[in-house]
C-alpha cells in the first residue's frame, strides 16, 4: 500500500473564508444525502401513482422498522470511519488492512442477524405499529424482500465508510448515484410488469432496491479489493480480530444507541399516526419524504459546521468559532425559509408526486404547512448541536434528541391527537412544537459555555485567546 493510496486530504479550516469551507464541505454532503434518500422516494413514486394510497402507506409503514433494525450496524460503520482514517493517519496499513477486514466481517455477521431477526419479527412488529389489516400483507412482502438484501444495504455503507475514512468520499457517491438510477429504472419492470415480467406491486419494488444494493456493494467492493493492496478479495476470510472488535464497538455503539433511539421515536410515532387508517398512513409517509429533502441542507451544513468548528477549537480560535456559528445559522435559516414558503404554498402539488387520492393530498398538504413551520427551529438546533459537537462534547446532543423525542413530541402527539376536533393534526402540531423546544434547549446548552471546557487537544493559546461564547 503507497502513501499516496493511504493519504488524507486534509484542508486547513482556521484560516480563509468561514462560509466558504461551509458550502464546499456542505455540498458533496448534500449530494449524498439526496441520493440515499431517493432510494425510498422513487419507491414510494411509483408505488403511490401505479398501484394506488394502499400500497404507498404499506411501503411507508415498512421504513421505521428497517431503519430501527439496522441502526446499530449504521452506527458501527461510523467507528470504521474513524478507525481507518486514524491508522492511515499514522501510516499504520498493517491496520489499516485489517481494520477493513474485520469491519466487513462484522457488516456481514450484523447483516445476517439483522435479516433473521427481520423475518422472525416483522409481522408482530406491523402489528406492534397498529399497521391497518388492509395494508400488512403488502407491508410484510416489501420488509421480506427487504430484508433478503440486508448485506447488500450495510455491505455498502461499510464501504463507503471505509473509503471516507481513507479520504474518499466521492467514489461511494458515485456508486450510489448508480443506485438510483438503477432503481428508478428498475421499479416499473418489477412493480408493473413489463415486458414477460409479472406485476408484483409492493415487493417488486423491494426487488428492485434490492438490486440496486447489490450492484452498488459489488462495485464497491471490487473498487477496494481491485488491486490487493487494501483488499485481499481472494484471500478474505470472516474472522474477527479481538482487539478490533473492541475498539469498533466503543467507538460506534454510542453512536449506534443514539440512531436506534431516533429510530424507536419514529416507529412511536409511526404507531400514533397508524392507528388514524391508511391514508392517514400515506400521507404522512409521503410527506415525510418530502420532509426529508427539506431538511438535508441544514443536516449537511450541521455536518461541515462540525468539522469547521472544530479545527478552529482545536486552535484555539474562538474568535472564528462563533463566526462558523454566525454563518452556519444565517446559512441554515436562509435556506429553511424558501423551503417553509415551498411547503406553505405549494404542498398540493408537491403530494401529487406520489399519489392523486384526494383525501391523502388533502392530509399531505395539512402536514406539511403545520409541520413546516419549524423548519427553521429545527435547522438551527442542528447547527449548534453540531458546532459543539465539534467540541467533542457529544453526550448533549444525544440527550436533546432524546429529550425532544420522547419527553415532547411523541407525548404531545399522542395527546393532542386524542382530542376530536384536532385528530391527526396534532401529531403534525407536537412535530412542529418539539422542534422549537429542541433548538430552545441546544441554544440555552451553548450559551452555557460548558462545551468549551472540553479538551481532546492540548494547545498553546492563541493570540485570540479565549473569547466568551
Amino acid at each position: 500500500m503507497t502513501d499516496s493510496t493511504a493519504s488524507l486530504h486534509r484542508r486547513d479550516l482556521t484560516i480563509g473564508s468561514i462560509p466558504g469551507h461551509l458550502v464546499a464541505f456542505s455540498l458533496p454532503l448534500l449530494l449524498g444525502n439526496v441520493l440515499q434518500a431517493l432510494y425510498n422516494t422513487v419507491d414510494s413514486i411509483w408505488v403511490g401513482q401505479f398501484v394506488g394510497a394502499a400500497a404507498l402507506g404499506a411501503v411507508s409503514a415498512s421504513f421505521p422498522i428497517i431503519m430501527f433494525l439496522v441502526a446499530l450496524l449504521m452506527g458501527v460503520s461510523m467507528a470504521s470511519t474513524v478507525l481507518v482514517s486514524q491508522f492511515a493517519g499514522a501510516r499504520q496499513y498493517d491496520m489499516v488492512r485489517k481494520t477493513i477486514a474485520n469491519s466487513l466481517t462484522l457488516a456481514a455477521l450484523g447483516s445476517a442477524v439483522v435479516t433473521v431477526v427481520g423475518f422472525a419479527l416483522s409481522e408482530r412488529m406491523l402489528a406492534l405499529l397498529n399497521v391497518p389489516l388492509e395494508i400488512r400483507p403488502m407491508a410484510l412482502s416489501y420488509l421480506k424482500v427487504h430484508f433478503l438484501g440486508t448485506l447488500f444495504m450495510t455491505g455498502y455503507i461499510f464501504v463507503s465508510a471505509i473509503l471516507q475514512g481513507l479520504g474518499d468520499s466521492k467514489t461511494p457517491v458515485k456508486f450510489l448515484a448508480l443506485a438510483v438510477v438503477l432503481n428508478l429504472v428498475l421499479d416499473p419492470f418489477f412493480i408493473v410488469g413489463i415486458g414477460p415480467l409479472p406485476p408484483l406491486g409492493v415487493a417488486g419494488a423491494a426487488i428492485a432496491t434490492v438490486i440496486s444494493h447489490a450492484v452498488s456493494f459489488i462495485l464497491a467492493i471490487w473498487y477496494l479489493g481491485r488491486d490487493g493492496k487494501l483488499l485481499d478479495l481472494r484471500g478474505f476470510r470472516l474472522r474477527l480480530d479481538k482487539e478490533l472488535t473492541r475498539k469498533t464497538l466503543v467507538v460506534g455503539l454510542p453512536s449506534g444507541v443514539q440512531q436506534t433511539i431516533v429510530s424507536l421515536g419514529i416507529m412511536a410515532m409511526s404507531s400514533i399516526v397508524n392507528s388514524f387508517g391508511t391514508a392517514v398512513v400515506a400521507a404522512f409517509g409521503a410527506a415525510s419524504r418530502l420532509d426529508q429533502f427539506a431538511m438535508m441542507p441544514a443536516q449537511s451544513l450541521a455536518l461541515a459546521t462540525s468539522t469547521v468548528a472544530g479545527q478552529n477549537i482545536g486552535a484555539r480560535k474562538y474568535g472564528r468559532v462563533k463566526q462558523v456559528l454566525i454563518w452556519a445559522c444565517l446559512i441554515a435559516a436562509s435556506i429553511a425559509l424558501a423551503v417553509t414558503g415551498i411547503a406553505q404554498f405549494t404542498p398540493r402539488i408537491l403530494m401529487r408526486l406520489f399519489t392523486s387520492d384526494e383525501e391523502v393530498l388533502r392530509l399531505g398538504a395539512e402536514y406539511l404547512r403545520i409541520v413546516s413551520i419549524g423548519y427553521v427551529a429545527f435547522s438551527l438546533m442542528f447547527i449548534f448541536n453540531s458546532l459543539v459537537r465539534g467540541a467533542g462534547d457529544t453526550v448533549p446532543g444525544m440527550f436533546f434528541s432524546a429529550l425532544s423525542l420522547w419527553v415532547v413530541r411523541v407525548p404531545l402527539a399522542r395527546w393532542l391527537s386524542s382530542m376530536p376536533q384536532l385528530g391527526s393534526r396534532g401529531i403534525w402540531i407536537a412535530t412542529a412544537v418539539s422542534s422549537y423546544v429542541g433548538a430552545t434547549i441546544s441554544v440555552i446548552y451553548y450559551a452555557t459555555g460548558r462545551w468549551k471546557r472540553i479538551r481532546l487537544v492540548n494547545v498553546a493559546d492563541e493570540a485570540e485567546g479565549e473569547p466568551s461564547a
